[in-house]
């Protein structure tokens, strides 16, 4: 990250005017933390770095948009790539399932299964599942967004969110109940 409010106005007012460098400079400074939100979205590492592209591609053509008081130039930029990696999905896959349902199932998956797998593994388990269901997964669990926010941003119903949400969780459960059988 970038420290200093000057430092960062200094590359925000170069990114304006089009400065190489200081486009340049904010990528670097916040290329990890994107990249690992974009790797959460995206199935394989060339996706993630082309969505990871696309939004900064985004970011540097609305920088004048800016705006301090109303976020953190962190968090401006993580909706953008969000919002980025949303748009890939869609690209990549119709989201118009109709799945409903009124309550979401509730699937336990006991903490020491969990304990004994890395962050890496379960990302790479959170990897495997349909586009649209992980998509839904991270926005809810991730991110934070409610079913009525994801529904909202992905232009489907609130039920349908629940589904994928609903069924994120079975499949990890499945995918973690069979992984936990091979280390053993």
């Amino acid at each position: 990250m970038i420290s200093g409010d000057e430092d960062i106005n200094n590359i925000i007012s170069g990114c304006i005017t089009n400065d190489r460098q200081a486009q340049e400079k904010l990528y670097k400074a916040y290329y990890r933390a994107m990249i690992n939100l974009c790797l959460r979205y995206t199935k394989n590492n060339s996706d993630a770095v082309e969505v990871l592209n696309n939004g900064f591609l985004k970011v540097f053509k609305n920088i004048q948009r800016f705006d301090a008081a109303k976020a953190t130039v962190y968090t401006w930029i993580r909706k953008i790539v969000i919002n980025s990696c949303l748009d890939f999905i869609q690209a990549k896959q119709s989201l118009k399932r109709h799945h409903e349902i009124i309550e979401e199932q509730q699937i336990h998956i006991p903490a020491e299964i969990i304990q004994k797998m890395d962050a890496t593994e379960l990302l790479q388990l959170v990897r495997q599942l349909p586009p649209a269901t992980r998509a839904v997964f991270n926005l809810f669990i991730v991110e934070g967004y409610s079913h009525k926010e994801i529904a909202a941003l992905l232009t489907i119903s609130e039920g349908t969110s629940k589904w994928h949400l609903s069924d994120a969780r079975k499949q990890l459960q499945q995918m973690i109940q069979k992984q936990d059988v091979n280390i053993q």
